[in-house]
């Protein structure tokens, strides 16, 4: 078939569609199940987030209340860490874990990680390729021979995304591990730090899966567009 999401290539990407909802299912279940156990420090995921923002130095960097479900997230052109509200207001090990990982990407800034500095620097190509490409795909494939140009173009536009969510991977393993070595620092109590790893370690899988989908999409335009060359 002509139309490239309905084509015989579209099996390339069952196994990462298969890893993105197990991923999806298992962030979910870990947070929600964590959610209902209370650090025994007390603090909520804002207080947290503002304690380990100062003692790393990071008095300027605000912590604000964000909207929506799990929509945590550091922002690195306003230096502003942002918390869903059940993050924001919680005090549990989920809350905790997740406001510790935010701020880890706000330290990570502060230091010149370099694969957040990284990142940074290619979102705004990463994000045209991804709205691009596809079309891209879709019209080469479309014209047939005289398509070839705009082929090539869509798989280097897309090209961008893979590089990003590869180097995404080690900016969020990163703030994870620096999240866990904030809160074993006085912050956790006994067995609280396995309950917290757990859903930092789920939430990696997401970007794991992310990565893969980014890989295996841009495997299947390239098998297209040599299929269609090959027409």
């Amino acid at each position: 078939m002509i139309f490239p999401f309905y084509d015989s290539s579209f099996v390339i990407l069952i196994p990462a569609i298969i890893l993105s909802l197990w991923a999806q299912a298992k962030v979910s279940s870990a947070f929600k199940r964590y959610s209902r156990v209370r650090a025994s420090n007390g603090y909520t995921g804002a207080q947290i987030a503002r304690r380990l923002l100062d003692n790393n130095g990071l008095y300027d960097v605000p912590v604000e209340m964000a909207q929506g479900h799990l929509s945590d997230h550091y922002d690195p052109r306003t230096r502003v860490v942002r918390l869903s509200s059940d993050v924001y207001h919680g005090s549990s090990l989920a809350a905790v874990g997740v406001a510790a990982h935010e701020t880890g990407h706000a330290v990570q800034h502060e230091e010149g990680y370099a694969p957040f500095n990284m990142r940074s620097a290619i979102v705004p190509v990463a994000s045209f390729g991804s709205s691009i490409a596809p079309w891209l795909v879709i019209i080469g494939i479309f014209m047939g021979r005289a398509g070839g140009f705009l082929l090539d173009l869509g798989i280097i536009a897309f090209t961008a995304v893979v590089v990003f969510q590869l180097v995404t991977l080690p900016v969020e393993l990163n703030a994870s591990s620096r999240a866990m070595a904030f809160l074993e620092n006085g912050y956790l109590a006994g067995d609280e730090a396995r309950g917290t790893r757990k859903v930092l370690s789920a939430a990696a899988m997401t970007y794991v899966a992310a990565a893969l989908t980014a890989i295996l999409t841009l495997v299947r335009f390239l098998v297209m567009a040599n299929d269609r060359r090959n027409d």
